[in-house]
């Protein structure tokens, strides 16, 4: 099974950007990142489709992040620019053997509705 470790959040000014990092241990998964506020179900941030890397993005967040996938270095990534407060979260990098994730962006979902979840890395955006 597929194992992920999230890296590179932390606290930013409205209007900054971060980028966060994913590296996965299997490259056959469709990947995804999910941000979860405190009492919130995890919501679909962006996604990346196993075979041709077709992305999708949650209207909130479309424009300012952009997702990517670096396969010689076995990581996926989450460009955030132009943070604003509602963006800070714990967020998720996921990954499922399905060969699309597009159906889970956007909505709110229970953890046990894809397959691999990393550990979590926390995003605070301050005014």
């Amino acid at each position: 099974q597929v194992q992920l470790v999230e890296s590179g959040g932390g606290s930013v000014k409205v209007g900054g950007s971060l980028r966060l990092s994913c590296e996965y241990t299997s490259r056959d998964y469709s990947m995804g990142w999910f941000r979860q506020g405190p009492g919130k179900l995890r919501e679909g941030v962006a996604s990346i489709d196993a075979d041709d890397d077709i992305t999708t993005y949650a209207d909130s967040v479309k424009g300012r992040f952009t997702i990517s996938i670096d396969h010689a270095r076995s990581t996926l990534y989450l460009q955030m620019n132009s943070l604003k407060p509602e963006d800070a979260a714990m967020y998720y990098c996921a990954a499922d053997p399905r060969p699309a994730m597009s159906w889970a962006i956007g909505r709110a979902l229970p953890p046990n509705a894809l397959t691999t979840w990393g550990q979590g890395t926390l995003v605070a955006v301050s005014s």
